[in-house]
């Protein structure tokens, strides 16, 4: 018997587990995939594994309802395909989960709702709640009313945000292929270095049902790794597949999260990927060096340019001067004080101003590098 892989093994441990299943699974077979993730689902039950499930389909699901030959580019359209199709994914679910005497329930959630911090903590206390009663989560974007401002872009992204909400241990996200691929054509087992391995071979959606691709689903495993969680894109249509890869089969990819003392806290994640920015901070050179290599506060000396119009404690991008995003963080000045003490030293604050919060613009307590 081949011993297991370390990292694999430790997938066992996982007592709470996020898993997001993907538009064109669900759309081949709309009443079997639930069925089938529901049997596994209770089976992780037995051994003390709380589970939320992440659905895609409800567009697909829409469009094959209202007879619609493809994916409409248009907002409206897909708002209307998620209305209609939403229902119907719901259905599949009850049904999949009633054979088992299991109750679920239907969260939906926008891009907006874990960008506000008290919403945030709303839908984590909720989801706590409905953990606690042994009910099955069954969350998806709020596709009807998202706009593009809010919108995720795909429930890869939701996935992983849902992760850092239910503090989960694992993210395994099925699909339709065996996992990722290298130039070459051959899964890769285990991704320990994203951006080295697996970023440059992935690519975007082709399905034409969907609206991830692989080049998602590698983001979705870059932004829940930082949390010190691994995440397994596996083969949707293996049998028990769930099961098995908890218990450390070597199916799909793994990503392997950094080592212990490099991952992000719960609010640090939160500012990182939760909250969308609502500004940019340009800075020069030094400044950059000094937040980036050093883990220094961004100061208002270093700062050459602010953009965006937004309030005190909104969380906004810093940028070198090529554009490049270098981190996000929490403003300790409105856009319109910032304008007025960029560029000078914090001495200078107060006289500019007529008062003083702190000498920086963003502390590094309330800075994510990216």
């Amino acid at each position: 018997m081949t011993p297991l892989v370390p990292e694999r093994a430790a997938l066992a441990s996982a007592r709470r587990v996020v898993v997001k299943i993907g538009s064109r699974l669900l759309a081949e077979s709309p009443a079997s995939r639930p069925a089938a993730i529901a049997d596994q689902v209770v089976a992780l039950h037995k051994r003390g594994v709380e589970v939320v499930v992440v659905s895609s389909g409800a567009i697909a699901l829409g469009l094959r309802r209202l007879r619609l030959p493809a994916r409409p580019e248009e907002l409206p359209a897909l708002q209307a395909a998620a209305a209609v199709g939403q229902s119907r994914l719901m259905q599949h679910w009850e049904h999949a989960f009633a054979v088992h005497d299991v109750p679920i329930g239907q969260v939906l959630l926008t891009h907006d709702d874990l960008g506000d911090r008290r919403r945030f903590l709303s839908a984590r206390l909720t989801l706590r709640a409905l953990l606690d009663h042994r009910v099955v989560p069954i969350i998806n974007e709020n596709d009807t009313v998202a706009t593009e401002e809010i919108k995720f872009g795909d429930n890869d992204q939701l996935a992983a945000l849902v992760c850092n909400l239910v503090s989960a241990d694992a993210l395994v996200i099925l699909t339709d292929v065996e996992g990722v691929r290298d130039a070459t054509g051959v899964r890769m087992p285990i991704v320990r270095d994203i951006e080295r391995e697996a970023a440059p071979v992935a690519g975007g959606s082709t399905s034409g049902v969907g609206s991830g691709g692989m080049a998602s689903k590698v983001g979705s495993a870059r932004i829940v790794t930082r949390t010190g969680v691994p995440a397994i894109v596996a083969p949707g249509r293996e049998p028990e597949v769930i099961e098995r890869v908890l218990a450390g089969a070597d199916l799909g990819t793994l990503f392997v999260p950094p080592p212990v003392g490099l991952a992000l806290s719960a609010r640090k994640h939160w500012i990182a990927y939760g909250a969308k920015p609502t500004g940019r901070l340009v800075v020069d050179d030094g400044a950059a060096r000094a937040i980036v290599a050093s883990g220094k506060s961004l100061l208002p000396a270093g700062i050459t340019a602010v953009e965006g119009d937004f309030d005190l404690g909104a969380t906004v991008s810093v940028v070198a001067a090529t554009g490049a995003e270098l981190a996000r963080g929490l403003v300790a000045y409105p856009a319109g004080d910032l304008r007025k003490i960029s560029g000078l030293q914090s001495a200078a604050i107060e006289a500019r101003l007529g008062y003083k919060s702190i000498d920086e613009a963003i502390h590094r307590d309330d800075l994510v590098i990216l």
